[in-house]
This record gives C-alpha cells, sequence and structure tokens, in this order.
C-alpha cells in the first residue's frame, strides 16, 4: 500500500509506477495472456502511442517484441516443416510482417485499449496498420520482460495459429500477383501514384492508385504509401482479374 501511495506523490517515477491500467484493459490483458498482469506500466508503455505525448511509448518494447516474435516463429516454422532455407524466410516474412501482426491484433481486440491521442485517434489510428502492428509487437515485448520467453512463445503460437494454418507467406503478395497478372495478359506493368497524403506526422493516411493501362484503376488508403499500395493492388485483382 506504501508503495502505490508514493506513486501518486512521485509523478517523475511515472514509467516504474505508471498510472493504473483500466478495469477493462486490465481484464482483457488477464484474458489475452491466460495471467493476472505482474507489472502495469509495462503494459501501460506497451499500450500507449507517441501523439499522448508522454515519457514512454510502445517503441522501446516494440523493438524488442519484433526480436522475439521473429525467434518465436522461426522456431515454430523450424519444427513444423522440412522446406528449404528461402522457403522458410519467405513464410517468416510474412507471419511477422506488419500487415500480419495487425490483423492478429484486430482479431484480439486489440484496438479498443491502445492509449491514442485525441487526434490521432480521430485521423484513424485505432485501425493502422503501423500502429497495430507496432502494438502487438510491444504487448510481446512486455509479455517477454514480466513472463520470459516461454510464455512469450506460447502466446505467438496462440495467437498465431490461424495465419500459420491458413499459409501466410504461400501466396505472393498483392503487388507481385499484380505485377504477374499484367505480364501474363500482355499488358503494361502496373503503374503506382501517390493522389494525396493527408493527416499529422505521427497518424499520415496515404491515397494511392495504381493502373495498368487498358485494363483500369483502383484507389487504396493506407497510412504508409506501402500499406496504400499493397490495397490498391489487391483492390485491382479483386476488380479487374
Amino acid at each position: 500500500m506504501d508503495l502505490v501511495h508514493r506513486a501518486a506523490l512521485e509523478p517523475d517515477r511515472g514509467h516504474v509506477l505508471s498510472t493504473p491500467l483500466s478495469p477493462e484493459t486490465a481484464k482483457f490483458l488477464a484474458e489475452l495472456t491466460q495471467a493476472p498482469v505482474a507489472q502495469p506500466a509495462l503494459w501501460h508503455e506497451a499500450l500507449t502511442h507517441g501523439s499522448l505525448g508522454e515519457a514512454r511509448d510502445y517503441q522501446r518494447l516494440e523493438f524488442l517484441g519484433d526480436r522475439v516474435l521473429g525467434l518465436a516463429v522461426a522456431e515454430w516454422l523450424h519444427e513444423a516443416s522440412d522446406a528449404a532455407e528461402g522457403k522458410l524466410s519467405q513464410r517468416l516474412n510474412a507471419l511477422v510482417s506488419r500487415e500480419t501482426c495487425a490483423d492478429v491484433a484486430r482479431a484480439l481486440g486489440v484496438p479498443a485499449h491502445i492509449r491514442l491521442g485525441k487526434q490521432a485517434r480521430d485521423d484513424g489510428g485505432a485501425d493502422s496498420d503501423n500502429i497495430l502492428g507496432d502494438v502487438m509487437e510491444a504487448l510481446i515485448g512486455a509479455l517477454f520482460l514480466e513472463r520470459g520467453f516461454p510464455a512469450a512463445r506460447d502466446f505467438v503460437r496462440r495467437c498465431w495459429d490461424k495465419p500459420m494454418r491458413t499459409g501466410a507467406g504461400q501466396r505472393k503478395h498483392p503487388k507481385a500477383a499484380l505485377q504477374e497478372w499484367a505480364a501474363g495478359n500482355r499488358r503494361k506493368p502496373p503503374v503506382y501514384s501517390l493522389v494525396s497524403r493527408d493527416g499529422p506526422d505521427h497518424a499520415a493516411i496515404f491515397t494511392v492508385s495504381v493502373e495498368v493501362k487498358g485494363v483500369g484503376l483502383a484507389e487504396a488508403r493506407g497510412s504508409s504509401k506501402q500499406e496504400a499500395e499493397t490495397a490498391a493492388a489487391r483492390d485491382f485483382l479483386k476488380q479487374f482479374a
């Protein structure tokens, strides 16, 4: 009790004794990780976006979680497949990609618990692949620090079960698929154009178009130019291929 009391009187120790997690978020994290949270400050940091201007946001934990995720998935692939190194690398890259991490975060219900500044939230930050992917990795980093690699590995295997089973990395990337489709149909290569860039730097939204001359044009938005190009290629293939 004395430790909690001192936290309220010593805001300069905010990283060690952070603002308590909301009951809803604490319950969510306990269910997600299959154990009560032992170090709330870690998880508070993992869910905090830079737009809040706090001393600590998720970036350091995201850096750590990215490496933990990579190791956990690499071990899993090595165990589950006799494929050659090149094929394993292709699957690894797909399974740890920002897009896959964001999809996992959405499926788990993470967006509702991300701590965003008002402008970032209004600009769609809670559904940004960049932000969701980073937060998902930050959560893995927090879990690793709190409970060690075995717990983090088990968490990854539970949460990545669907993309692992459905063959993430075995299908071509939408941009590569569109490139091959155009060549196979004797068309000029697809041309990507930046239509607009809106919003502040921490939550920018890019609109990109892709055109195959003589066939058509598709347009899509994303939180990075690469994300928007991927979405545009995917939409083009749905419409015209």
